[in-house]
């Protein structure tokens, strides 16, 4: 990914307005991955990288009335149309940089994360920055509604040894900011990784 994020903008404010029609069967996936961060009522949740906010509903059920969600995303266009989605009912959007989030050090419990590796320009970075706003114990997901395999094909392309989303490589660039895996689940409905933040 190129360090500049007017590329990163670009491609998304070009396909933020039909964003959600192009991918209409995705609830009950993204519904799923949230149920397995174990979020509990009056958590505060991050979704990094939200998009048109498709994780936001399940979230809010999630962490229910009392509990914060907070959706952050670089591109004005994808949030308009979570605006327009009326998913900003279910949380605080921000139009916010993952790499230098306006969020306190470890007030967050948890931060969710679909398709957001891929758009990360330093990804190890990156991480670290998202470790930092969650407490010592708290979780993240990384996510995606298809599998690696499924992703290329769909791309035209071939999944390569040095993808950051393989195991082994997200193991370890997890690891060295500040995380542990805990569990990785890469089939063709979907792509998972959880992890735990060390303390």
């Amino acid at each position: 990914m190129n360090d500049d994020h007017t590329h990163v903008q670009e491609f998304f404010t070009a396909r933020a307005a039909d964003w959600d029609a192009r991918f209409p069967d995705d609830g009950p996936a993204y519904a799923a991955a949230v149920a397995e961060l174990g979020l509990r009522e009056g958590d505060r949740v991050l979704d990094a990288g939200c998009g048109t906010g498709r994780a936001l509903p399940p979230l809010r059920a999630a962490v229910g009335a009392s509990g914060v969600v907070i959706g952050a995303d670089l591109t004005s266009a994808m949030l308009e149309a979570a605006v327009r989605a009326g998913r900003d009912r279910d949380g605080r959007l921000l139009r916010a940089d993952v790499a230098a989030l306006p969020v306190r050090t470890g007030s967050l419990d948890a931060v969710f994360g679909a398709g957001l590796i891929a758009h990360l320009p330093h990804p190890g970075e990156d991480l670290r920055e998202l470790a930092r706003v969650v407490r010592p114990g708290g979780v993240l997901a990384l996510f995606h509604p298809i599998g690696r395999a499924a992703l290329a094909a769909r791309q035209g392309r071939r999944i390569t040894p040095d993808d950051l989303r393989a195991e082994g490589s997200l193991r370890s660039l997890l690891g060295g900011a500040g995380w542990r895996m805990t569990s990785y689940v890469d089939e063709d409905a979907r792509f998972l990784a959880l992890a735990v933040r060390l303390a």
